[in-house]
C-alpha cells in the first residue's frame, strides 16, 4: 500500500481501528519518554546520603525543563499539527515546509537556551526557588541538559510529524530507542562512574543524541518517510512559519504556565513545609506523569485522524475520534486513580526510601491527585482544539487551570490551611477547569454541522 492510500485511510477506515493502531504506538512511546526523566528521579533519589536533597534539587529545575519542553511543543506540535492537515488538504508541498521550517525553528530556539540558559543558570534557579542547600545539586543536573538542548528538541519536536507522516511505531520506536539508553547508562554514570547527579545529566543527553540521530536519518534517508527534511524545505517562509507558531502557540504557553506554577508552587512549599516539601511534590509529579503519558499518548494517536479529517471536512469522524479518545482516556485516569489511593507505598517507594519524605508525599499526594477521573475532558479538549488549529481556543482551555485557577489557589489556600492548602489547590482547580472545559467542547462538537462529503458510491470523499 503507498504512502497516499496510508494517510486516504485517515478518512475512510474505521476509527476505532485507526485510534489503536495510531495510539497504542503512541502510548508505549510516551510512557517509555516518560522514564527519561523519573528513572533519573528513581537513581537520583536513593543516591546514598544525599538522596532527599539530590531530588529536591532536581525538583527545582522542573520550571527550566518544563519551557524547555515547550519550546519542543511551541515547533513540534505546531509543526506536526500543521503537516496532518496539509495532508487532509492534499497539499505534500505544504507539508514538506513545514517540517523544514520547523526543524530550522528548532536549532535556532535550541541555541539560545543552550548559550543563554548556562549563563544564567545559577540566577535562575535561584528564582525558582533553589536553596543554598540544593542549588549545587540543581546546577550540577541542569547544565548538561541546557547544553544538549538540541538534542532534546530535534528527537521530541520532529519525532511528532513522523507520526504525522502516517508512521506511529517508527515514531514510538525513537523514543524506546533514547529511553532505553538512558536507563541503561543511568545506573553506570551515576553510580559506577560516582558522578552522582551530573552522570543523570550526562546519561539523558546521550540518549537524546542517539533519538536525535534516528529521527533525522528518517526525514533523511528513509524510505518510509513521504515528506524529506532538504535545504530547500529549510529555506524560511513566513507563511509557513507562522503557522507552525500559531499552533505551536497553545501547547508551549501552557508549559510556560506549568513552568510559573512550579515556581508558585515551590515556594510555597517551602514555605509551608521546607526543603523535603520540594521534594515531595517532585516526587508526587512523577507519579502523576507515569500515569498522565498514556493520555498524551492517546492525545497524540487521535491528533493526526482529527486533523486529516477536519482539513477534509468529514466532520462526523472528527466527533467520533474526539469522543473514542475521552472515553479512553477516561478509563485510564479511573485506574490510575485508584492504584494510587490504594497502593501509594509502593507508587512513592520507587523514589526514596527516607520514611519523613515518604510520609509527606503520600499524605500529599492523596489530595493533590483527587481530580484524576475527570481531567481527561480538559486534557482531550486541547488536543482536539489543537489537532484542528483552533490554538487560542486550546490555549484557553490549558490555562484556565495553570493560571486562571491554579495559581490563585497556590497563594490563597496556604494562607489558610497551610501545606494541606498547597496540596488542595490541585483538584480545586482542575475540578474548574473541566467545567470550562466541558462546556467548551459541547458547543464546539454541536457547531461542527456541515455534512460530509460523499463521493458517488456514499463512501466518505478525501478532500
Amino acid at each position: 500500500m503507498s504512502k497516499d492510500n496510508n494517510r486516504q485511510d485517515l478518512g475512510k477506515d474505521s476509527i476505532f481501528k485507526l485510534l489503536i493502531k495510531f495510539s497504542i504506538p503512541a502510548i508505549i512511546g510516551m510512557v517509555v519518554n516518560m522514564l527519561y526523566n523519573v528513572v533519573d528521579r528513581m537513581y537520583i533519589g536513593n543516591i546514598p546520603n544525599i538522596g532527599g536533597l539530590a531530588i529536591t534539587g532536581v525538583g527545582v529545575t522542573m520550571p527550566i525543563t518544563q519551557i524547555i519542553t515547550g519550546l519542543g511543543m511551541l515547533i513540534g506540535i505546531g509543526a506536526s499539527a500543521s503537516i496532518s492537515i496539509a495532508f487532509g488538504k492534499s497539499k505534500r508541498e505544504d507539508a514538506e515546509k513545514y517540517l523544514g521550517n520547523g526543524f530550522l525553528g528548532i536549532v535556532i530556539i535550541s541555541l539560545f537556551v543552550a548559550i543563554l540558559g548556562n549563563m544564567f543558570a545559577k540566577q535562575i534557579l535561584g528564582l525558582f526557588g533553589a536553596s543554598k542547600s540544593t542549588m549545587p545539586y540543581a546546577l550540577a543536573y541542569i547544565r548538561p541538559l541546557m547544553f544538549g538542548t538540541i538534542c532534546n528538541l530535534v528527537a521530541f519536536g520532529l519525532n511528532h510529524s513522523i507520526r504525522s507522516d502516517g508512521n506511529p511505531k517508527t515514531s514510538m520506536y525513537t523514543m524506546v530507542l533514547g529511553a532505553s539508553i538512558n536507563i541503561i547508562l543511568d545506573p553506570i554514570f551515576i553510580f559506577g562512574l560516582n558522578l552522582g547527579i551530573k552522570g543523570a545529566a550526562y546519561a539523558t543527553v546521550i540518549s537524546q543524541f542517539v533519538a536525535l540521530c534516528w529521527v533525522l536519518s528518517y526525514f533523511t534517508r528513509s524510505k518510509k518517510s513521504s515528506i524529506k527534511l532538504s535545504l530547500a524545505s529549510m529555506k524560511f517562509d513566513s507563511r509557513i512559519m507562522k503557522g507552525i507558531l500559531t499552533i505551536g502557540m497553545a501547547p508551549f504557553a501552557m508549559q510556560v504556565a506549568s513552568s510559573i506554577v512550579s515556581v508558585i508552587a515551590n515556594k510555597s512549599l517551602m514555605a509551608y513545609g521546607g526543603d523535603l516539601a520540594i521534594g515531595a511534590m517532585a516526587i508526587v509529579t512523577s507519579i502523576c506523569s507515569i500515569f498522565i503519558m498514556p493520555i498524551f499518548g492517546l492525545n497524540q494517536g487521535a491528533q493526526p485522524i482529527i486533523g486529516f479529517n477536519y482539513g477534509a471536512k468529514n466532520y462526523s469522524r472528527v466527533k467520533k475520534t474526539y469522543m473514542y479518545s475521552l472515553i479512553g482516556s477516561t478509563i485510564i485516569l479511573v485506574l490510575s486513580f485508584v492504584f494510587i489511593q490504594v497502593f501509594p507505598h509502593l507508587a512513592v517507594g520507587m523514589f526514596n526510601k527516607d520514611p519523613e519524605l515518604t510520609d509527606i508525599t503520600i499524605s500529599g499526594m492523596r489530595i493533590f491527585l483527587l481530580s484524576m477521573p475527570i481531567i481527561g475532558i480538559q486534557m482531550t479538549a486541547s488536543n482536539y482544539y489543537q489537532a484542528v488549529g483552533k490554538s487560542t481556543k486550546a490555549m484557553i482551555i490549558g490555562l484556565t487551570r495553570q493560571v486562571i485557577f491554579l495559581i490563585p489557589c497556590f497563594i490563597i489556600l496556604p494562607k489558610f490551611f497551610g501545606l494541606t492548602g498547597v496540596w488542595a489547590a490541585g483538584p480545586i482547580a482542575d475540578t474548574l477547569a473541566v467545567i470550562v472545559s466541558l462546556i467548551a467542547i459541547i458547543i464546539e462538537m454541536r457547531s461542527l454541522k456541515t455534512p460530509d462529503k460523499l463521493n458517488t458510491e456514499g463512501e466518505i470523499a478525501i478532500a
